[in-house]
């Protein structure tokens, strides 16, 4: 299925957290970098992986997040005002890179403004394994599939419910490291509702479409529907609002996060 066999060090180090994970689905939180501040986040994700963690995706902030939904965007948005920059993500990146791999979320513009292969190379010194930018439509993504390819990062897109086979496909060919699926249409944020039979045709559609893992994001709030995603056939389960959410209402957020993230992993044993 795979276009072409790339092997590199973050591809394969993210392939050996899905295999070996000990649990049906692998379990991908999201950090915000620098919220509530840079030492706090970096506090919050060592407790994720203390909780139970496999790898986790970490959010640069940007001042225009077209896929965040309303607790991820104030977050990025408070981290921005605390100063939060590249550089201090990447600080944070090199903390937990050294106990889970670690997959950075940011904007198409926060790479093309420094050069596809610098920022490529920036992300491999700080220990990142892969790199996520929702905005990067296929068309406009080979340039920065080179860079990280280069630099041996996994490069991993994203596909929706609306994504047609024959596009789904292209993508999926494409992947490395995994091939991030959206459960539902529209941003993040937490939803109550059970996932329902429609995720598991999602999966199985992002299965079809690709060889590496699938993992399911967006809406994925409980440890129930962490269960259902897995029951449907998702190789990891990404939870993000839940997880800002506590960090900026609890008193401990770490400790907080540690025992929500304790709960997502036993919902997937």
């Amino acid at each position: 299925m795979t276009e072409t066999t790339v092997h590199n060090a973050g591809a394969e180090r993210i392939a050996a957290a899905f295999a070996n994970s000990g649990k049906r689905a692998a379990l991908m939180p999201y950090l915000m970098g620098g919220f509530p501040t840079t030492a706090l986040s970096l506090e919050i994700g060592l407790a994720y992986a203390d909780g139970g963690a496999d790898l986790v995706e970490l959010g640069i902030p940007f001042s225009d997040p077209l896929a965040d939904g309303p607790v991820i965007a104030a977050a990025g948005t408070a981290a921005l005002r605390a100063g939060t920059t590249v550089a201090s993500v990447l600080e944070v990146c090199a903390g937990l890179a050294q106990r889970m791999p670690v997959v950075i979320m940011c904007y198409a513009n926060q790479v093309l403004a420094r050069g596809a292969e610098d920022f490529a190379a920036r992300l491999r010194d700080a220990g990142a394994s892969g790199l996520i930018v929702p905005d990067l439509p296929m068309e406009e993504a080979p340039t920065v599939l080179a860079a990280c390819d280069a630099a041996g990062l996994a490069l991993v897109p994203l596909v929706a419910p609306t994504t047609p086979d024959d596009r789904l496909r292209a993508i999926g060919s494409r992947a490395r490291g995994f091939l991030y699926t959206v459960s539902v249409t529209g941003t993040t944020g937490e939803r109550e509702a059970p996932l329902g039979d429609r995720v598991a045709a999602v999966v199985g559609r992002a299965k079809a479409a690709t060889d590496v893992p699938v993992a399911l994001g967006f809406g994925i709030t409980t440890p129930e529907q962490a269960s259902e995603a897995a029951d449907a056939g998702a190789d990891g389960v990404i939870v993000g609002s839940r997880l800002v959410r506590e960090a900026a209402e609890a008193a401990d957020p770490a400790a907080a996060v540690r025992e929500v993230v304790a709960g997502l992993a036993d919902g997937l044993s």
